[in-house]
């Protein structure tokens, strides 16, 4: 009965934690997103779920960011920090289980010549040994180090997943930016020669007394303007290729092309959903690493206010032996050693009571870090929102602009080859239309960096490789 009544002592000590428990703090969200289409239901179902395989309709994009997820460095460097933080989860944990090691010695003495009465002149003492050492975790110390152990674990596991968001946001951004690089190229150097031909037509206008001299000159200008910018294009698109190869975990190198600019953006819905705000909680891997952070820091609070608790050890020794002397053995011969130990605070001049308040004052910055990531991911996900919309706003009224300004070049050369005008209107809507396709292809990437903003802002692009290999194969 004394011996049952004594288990139960000891396993109401043992489950006796210090400290707070982790709950998530109450967070108020918003009903809705600000920044959605005016007049689009709320729905639970958000750009963020989708993989990151369909959002984007490039298979040379797709093909892009596959390798920057198994090649760039700042992945790489996040999984090793994944395996260090599950070490330390087992190193913490090893602490509330006894340690016990073997040790063995042999030593041997032989003293030549005189010796002393009570001295041998040959001895030999092998002796083996098992030590324990064990701390009971009477008041949660050691879970609650680890209970914050695995919450830095689960931390480290989010900032890997934000990376990868991170990652494939930069990867799409880049290569859009390149795929406009590409079309401005175009666009010049279609310009360019057309403004060629303008030049010869107006030299000979010139030649044969027709045009004047400023004519010449004028169409000149159009065809130098033209004509110095296609440096310009190309040492961007060069050095947006060493960006992405960098990002792809390569030295810098030519990049492949996929779908033209305008053939990606027509395959872009025109509304985008978001989901609700409070899924943002859930899918937002800087949101999750925050909280895994706050956890961490709140579980640190117990380990400190165990050291106002005694602490207690268990260390004992079983052994085995003998010696042999001058050649007569003794033994075998083995021991038993049990020594409880008790260490009780009594002075520490603070310490122990400024610990606890370092680790309250750790988890209330923890606490307000967390509050404030939610607050930055709602505007986020709400400049996102307003950004693609008049993104796309812009984008259509600017073509409207380009058609306009294209007719009115074709009118300007008409009426100037008829007599009606001089070449200073040619060059005027010449100057404006190719300004405006350049500003095009801009609209153009910029409406589709928008939607690369919004699926980063919502979460989306971070999947488990089981998921995205059940979604691959059901797709």
């Amino acid at each position: 009965m004394r011996g049952r009544a004594l288990a139960a002592a000891a396993l109401v000590l043992a489950g006796c934690t210090v400290g707070p428990n982790y709950r998530r703090p109450d967070v108020s969200t918003p009903p809705e997103f600000r920044g959605r289409q005016p007049g689009a239901p709320v729905s639970a179902t958000s750009v963020g779920d989708i993989v990151w395989w369909e959002i984007f309709r490039d298979e040379t994009l797709l093909s892009l960011i596959g390798t920057a997820l198994s090649e760039n460095y700042d992945v790489r460097i996040a999984a090793a920090r994944i395996l260090d933080a599950r070490a330390r989860v087992t190193i913490a944990r090893s602490f509330q289980f006894p340690d016990v090691s073997g040790s063995a010695s042999a030593p041997y003495v032989r003293v030549p010549g005189d010796r002393a009465p009570t001295q041998f002149e040959e001895t030999f003492s092998p002796l083996g040994t098992l030590d324990l050492a064990w701390e009971l975790d009477l008041w949660g110390r050691l879970r609650r180090s680890t209970e914050a152990a695995r919450a830095d674990l689960l931390a480290v596991a989010e900032a890997r997943r934000f990376v990868i968001t991170t990652l494939i946001s930069d990867v799409a951004t880049a290569y859009f930016q390149l795929r406009e690089l590409d079309l401005e190229l175009e666009i010049s150097r279609r310009t360019l020669a057309s403004r060629q031909d303008s030049v010869r037509l107006v030299t000979l206008r010139y030649e044969g007394g027709v045009a004047a001299l400023i004519d010449v000159r004028q169409a000149e200008v159009l065809l130098y303007t033209a004509a110095q910018t296609i440096p310009d294009v190309e040492r961007r698109i060069e050095q947006t290729e060493n960006l992405i190869s960098v990002l792809l975990g390569r030295s810098p190198d030519a990049i492949a092309r996929g779908r033209a600019l305008p053939d990606t953006l027509a395959l872009v819905p025109p509304t985008v959903p978001p989901g609700v705000p409070s899924g943002l909680l859930e899918r937002r891997p800087d949101i999750r690493q925050a909280e895994s952070e706050l956890a961490a820091a709140t579980a640190r609070i117990g380990v400190a206010k165990a050291d106002y608790f005694p602490r207690v050890f268990l260390t004992g020794a079983v052994g085995a032996g003998g010696v042999a002397i001058n050649g007569s053995w003794f033994g075998p011969s083995g021991f038993l050693a049990f020594a409880p130990q008790v260490t009780l605070p009594i002075f520490n001049a603070g310490r122990v009571k400024a610990g606890v308040g370092s680790a309250e004052a750790r988890a209330q910055e923890a606490l307000v870090r967390y509050q404030e990531t939610i607050q930055q991911a709602f505007r986020e996900v709400s400049d996102a929102l307003v950004e693609h919309r008049k993104r796309r706003e812009f984008r259509a009224e600017q073509e409207q602009l380009v058609e306009s300004l294209r007719d009115a070049a074709r009118l300007a050369n008409i009426r100037y080859q008829g007599g009606v005008t001089s070449y200073l209107e040619v060059l005027d809507t010449e100057r404006q239309l190719f300004d405006a396709e350049l500003l095009l292809a801009q609209a153009q990437r910029d409406e589709l960096l928008a939607v690369v903003r919004l699926y980063r802002a919502v979460g989306g692009g971070w999947m488990t490789e089981d998921r995205a290999g059940q979604s691959k194969s059901s797709s």
